[in-house]
Order: C-alpha cells, then sequence, then structure tokens
C-alpha cells in the first residue's frame, strides 16, 4: 500500500485515557470543596459520573461533543444547589486543565517524532484533548476532533474530513486506533488503510490492514 500521511487516534493510542479522566474528576471536586462546597457535597465524583451519563442519554445531538456535555453536566449540578451558571467555565476550565495533562506511552513520543520527520499527520479524536496544552501540537500538520467536524467516529465524515484537510485521497492514509469499532471498522468504511494499535493482545474483531503491539512498530514498518 502506498501510503502519503497517517491519521492518529489520540485517547488510548498516545496516552491512557482512564488516568487522565480520573485526576480531572478529582481535580474538579478538589476545586468544588474549596469553593463551592454545598455543590461538592451534592455531587460527589460517583454522583456526578452518574450526572454526566444522564446529559449524555438525554442529548443524543451532544453524542459527538464531550466539551458540551460536560459544560451541561456542570449546569445542571450547579443549579440544583440553587446557583446559577456563572461559575460552570471555572469549573470547566479546572476539570479541562487536569483533563490534558496526560501521560503518554513510552513509545509515544519517539514514534511522533520519527513518524512527522517522514509523512504528515494528522490528529482524529472523539475527545476534547487538548494537542496544544498537551505539548504535542508541533507533530501535527492538522488536528481534527468529533466537537469541530460535528460527528463522531466511526462516521466516514470525520475520517473525509481529515483526508480533505490533507489534500491526500484516503486509499493513500493510514489510520491508526485502538478501538477496533471506532478506528479499524470506521476507517475502513471510509475508504482508509488501517492499522490497529493492539496493546494487550486482544482478540481480532475487525479486520486491520495491519496489526500492531505499539508505535515502534509503526515506525519500522514506515521505514
Amino acid at each position: 500500500m502506498r501510503i502519503l500521511a497517517i491519521s492518529l487516534d489520540l485517547d488510548d493510542t498516545l496516552w491512557p485515557v482512564t488516568p487522565a479522566i480520573e485526576a480531572a474528576e478529582r481535580a474538579l471536586d478538589d476545586w468544588l470543596h474549596r469553593h463551592h462546597a454545598a455543590v461538592a457535597a451534592a455531587w460527589p465524583i460517583p454522583a456526578m459520573r452518574v450526572l454526566r451519563e444522564q446529559v449524555a442519554a438525554e442529548r443524543p445531538d451532544l453524542a459527538h461533543d464531550f466539551t458540551a456535555q460536560r459544560l451541561l453536566t456542570l449546569e445542571r449540578a450547579f443549579a440544583a444547589c440553587g446557583r446559577g451558571d456563572e461559575h460552570v467555565e471555572a469549573a470547566f476550565a479546572v476539570y479541562f486543565d487536569a483533563r490534558n495533562r496526560v501521560e503518554c506511552y513510552a513509545d509515544a513520543l519517539p514514534a511522533l517524532a520519527a513518524l512527522a520527520a517522514r509523512l504528515r499527520l494528522v490528529s482524529i479524536s472523539n475527545g476534547n484533548a487538548d494537542l496544544a496544552r498537551i505539548g504535542l501540537r508541533h507533530h501535527f500538520a492538522h488536528c481534527l476532533s468529533a466537537r469541530e467536524v460535528g460527528v463522531a467516529k466511526p462516521s466516514a465524515a470525520i475520517f473525509h474530513a481529515a483526508c480533505a484537510r490533507l489534500g491526500v485521497a484516503p486509499e493513500h492514509v493510514l489510520h491508526v486506533g485502538d478501538d477496533p469499532l471506532l478506528d479499524v471498522a470506521g476507517a475502513r468504511a471510509a475508504g482508509l488503510r488501517t492499522a490497529w494499535l493492539n496493546r494487550d493482545g486482544a482478540a481480532a474483531t475487525e479486520a486491520a490492514d495491519l496489526e500492531i503491539r505499539d508505535l515502534g512498530e509503526l515506525v519500522r514498518w514506515v521505514g
């Protein structure tokens, strides 16, 4: 296959996302205890998670926009305690700052540098990580989020938007990600080549063009 560019998922591809989300939840909870004790008491972390899930279920139109879901969750949490939404932006800023303090997998930084030296890179993420805040933006020609595009993976539209930004036909773009459905099946259906990052050695449920255990394997494959 003739690959001219690579698209990369972010969460659980470049870094494990669960520790970042949990740290963000703790940071928000600590901030609420310091500045809005009544809200913190009413909405401890488990309750805030449930509220977030309720918002997601009630607002399928926001399925592609985790930021909007989180803001609406905070609005409801404050409103339930008789507070207005004037504190929502500050609360979200605390959450978002911590959410972007990620710890990359050991192979990620060397691989990004090596890949960016060979091919143009674009990120495609359903999440709301900010590569500029994280310090990785310089490796990427473009960054696309589901929030920006208006649809989430596995929709073909987000993959096609990435290819359009690159100016490269889908069949010459290799998409790399950890999720068999969102990344492998989604990219394949959009006409891209696919690489499944299978760090844990799970059984394949979707057929990828390439299966790798870490991003160092991808660098060696690119050559």
